[in-house]
């Protein structure tokens, strides 16, 4: 299963507190204080992995607490800290304060990326802290101090060099599936991918590049329709954004029209879609044997950016992929 958000609440460990004790030996008759400071409590940190795919792990487990500083001793035995605590997340994970609307904390997009969220609590400190010339039998020591807690939301914005987009049947499964091992579920009926798919596309001289398969857009997903508003943010991360059009939809629709409806969804939900560099792919040209209807297509689009295939025969695929390969790595010397 695929999860892309998680609200979790974590905290740090509590800090352990001082101790209140008085050095008792054999022929020593007063002894002095000797109570040890309390441990700190662990930190908490967040850490990005490749090797963690989703947020699924915190689908199930929504706390995540710190373990707390031991209590000192008497012959200043000083208590140990409590260990911290990393939590690992997939690459690509966007921390909020859930408790402060919209106030972002931290991109974790790179690998290795480990960021502390959470100060464990400070220990406190034994009588023998507070021993002096004048106060030689100090009979009093410090609590440990409480350790910070926070509400978090995460949020994952799949990495890829190329993303593609488009209207729900326009072939964007059957493309990754062709160009790359991914296997996502393909089918003639909308919103077949209810998530998204990461695909390796292998080119000569060991050359790759990650595509993502997006789930099918529909007018309105910018404000929450269909299945669009939960994975726009995916496109966001994306190097290229790659435009899939069926040149022949089965419901009847305009190509043109459709790509308008999507160009304008990416637009309304940030600047930055907008911006993007674009690749305007023509989809299932094998129905189009004289090249007619693809020609008719591009014109009215009005764009140079086109490229057109058939992901059902392969046609155009290597063609297609070269042509990414330029746009996001630069030409092959």
């Amino acid at each position: 299963m695929f999860i892309d958000e998680a609200k979790i609440w974590i905290k740090a460990g509590d800090g352990g507190h001082g101790c209140v004790s008085f050095r008792r030996e054999k022929n020593i008759a007063k002894g002095g204080p000797d109570g040890g400071n309390g441990g700190k409590g662990g930190d908490i940190y967040l850490e990005a992995a490749e090797d963690v795919d989703t947020l699924l792990d915190f689908a199930s487990r929504h706390h995540w607490k710190a373990k707390n500083g031991q209590g000192g001793g008497g012959d200043n035995c000083s208590g140990l800290s409590g260990d911290d605590l990393v939590i690992r997340v997939p690459v690509g994970t966007v921390v909020y304060d859930r408790d402060i609307e919209g106030l972002m904390l931290k991109d974790l997009d790179k690998a290795g990326m480990k960021v502390r969220f959470c100060d464990g609590g400070k220990g406190g400190k034994g009588n023998k802290t507070f021993a002096s010339s004048v106060r030689q039998t100090p009979r009093f020591a410090t609590n440990g101090k409480i350790g910070k807690e926070r509400n978090l939301l995460l949020e994952l914005k799949l990495i890829a060099d190329v993303g593609l987009v488009g209207m729900p049947n326009a072939g964007k499964s059957t493309l990754v599936s062709r160009c790359s091992a991914a296997r996502p579920k393909i089918a003639n009926y909308p919103f077949t991918t209810l998530e998204p798919v990461l695909g390796i596309v292998e080119l000569s001289d060991f050359r790759r590049f990650v595509m993502a398969d997006i789930p099918g857009l529909i007018e309105g997903a910018h404000t929450g329709a269909g299945l669009g508003h939960d994975f726009l943010r995916h496109i966001e991360r994306t190097r290229t954004i790659v435009h899939i059009l069926d040149i022949m939809p089965t419901d009847g629709s305009d190509p043109v029209e459709n790509y308008k409806k999507i160009r304008s969804e990416l637009v309304l939900h940030s600047d930055e879609l907008g911006k993007k560099d674009e690749l305007i792919v023509l989809n299932k040209i094998d129905l189009d044997p004289d090249g007619e209807l693809a020609e008719d297509i591009a014109g009215r689009l009005g764009v140079e950016n086109i490229a057109t295939i058939s992901a059902v025969t392969g046609e155009g695929l290597g063609k297609l992929n070269e042509l990414l390969w330029a746009m996001i790595k630069g030409p092959v010397e």
